[in-house]
């Protein structure tokens, strides 16, 4: 078994093409906060020689959930200091200079959740995140 858990918790409401930008921008900035060391990173080499950089040895989990679900669970995420990214509806659409200041000009309970990809200990991350569903 693995000491960490790797998750993204997905709006259900999303499309799909949406909601796989939002786990990659997610993934992207918690990958960042951690490093390849913490997420147990290999290169990957194939019999002719190609190497496929940068896979996680840790699995990891997509689940689905409501905005105010995934806004709950960053609740707790927070107040147990765990690695977390989100991604938030103010995040789409414009420059990436408006989406900065749509976010920081909405109020958190305004905001619609995307998504949050967590890692942390096994046992926590599974209490937090066990009543979801696996994306489908």
């Amino acid at each position: 078994m693995f000491e960490n858990k790797l998750v993204a918790i997905v709006n259900k409401e999303l499309e799909s093409g949406v909601a796989l930008n939002a786990v990659a921008h997610m993934t992207l900035g918690v990958g960042a906060q951690l490093g390849k060391d913490m997420l147990r990173l290999d290169n990957y080499q194939d019999a002719t020689g190609n190497v496929y950089p940068n896979i996680s040895q840790i699995p990891f989990i997509i689940l689905r959930a409501k905005s105010n679900e995934i806004r709950k669970t960053l609740v707790a995420v927070r107040e147990m200091n765990i690695a977390h990214g989100v991604f938030l509806d103010t995040m789409t659409g414009g420059t990436y200079l408006e989406q900065l200041e749509r976010t920081k000009n909405s109020a958190e309970d305004a905001l619609i959740y995307y998504g949050c990809v967590l890692c942390g200990a096994w046992e926590q991350i599974t209490s937090l995140t066990r009543k979801f569903s696996l994306w489908k």
